[in-house]
């Protein structure tokens, strides 16, 4: 068993029934192929919780300053993260991301770029990007009392229908903008779905 999926087993099976994990949706999502799975971002338990619940392998971005981290590096790189340079404008990272899909993998995105505790955040454009740029399927998800994490609480992820971006190598801003207003308002809808 990898690393992964070791974790994967003690999220999704050991605490998701002492959180109160409940998941919808998971028939939403493509077993095989390359996707984007895109989710709001409220607490440092969305990664692994968001992983639990998905019926496949899961591989995200992470600051590139993680990985220089004496064991937090090699962890999280078994734990399918890959480096992002923030500060050279993620180029690098967006490209790995391209090759993977390519080759069927999945990839995470958090279009708020960060937590949003506050619901303040501007959303970033690197999952529309992606998305028009792959022609891939992008499952957008909702992930409910993250924040309230505690044993026997409640936390839901769920899992909307797939949709595409229309394909484009060449999107300029506006078309970014209206992908990610799209992204966003499906993520938006499973969150007011639940409540």
């Amino acid at each position: 068993m990898t690393l992964y999926g070791f974790a994967k087993f003690v999220v999704g099976g050991i605490f998701s029934p002492i959180l109160g994990l409940r998941v919808i949706g998971r028939d939403n999502v493509p077993l095989s192929g390359g996707l984007l799975v895109v989710a709001n971002h409220i607490s440092y338990f969305d990664p692994p919780l968001l992983g639990g619940a998905f019926p496949r392998p899961i591989s995200y971005m992470a600051k590139k300053e993680l990985f220089s981290v004496p064991l937090l590096g090699t962890l999280i790189r078994h734990l399918n993260a890959f480096p992002v340079d923030r500060e050279a404008g993620g180029t690098a990272a967006l490209r790995a991301s391209l090759r993977l899909l390519k080759a069927g993998a999945c990839i995470g995105m958090f279009p708020e770029g960060g937590r949003n505790v506050h619901g303040t955040n501007a959303e970033k454009d690197g999952a529309a990007f992606l998305g028009a740029a792959s022609g891939v399927p992008i499952v957008p998800a909702a992930i409910v009392g993250s924040q309230h994490v505690r044993p026997f609480g409640h936390v839901t992820v769920i899992f909307g229908e797939p949709f595409r971006l229309e394909r484009n190598r060449k999107s300029d801003g506006d078309d970014l903008a209206k992908g990610t207003a799209e992204i966003m308002q499906r993520i938006r809808a499973l969150e007011e779905s639940i409540r």
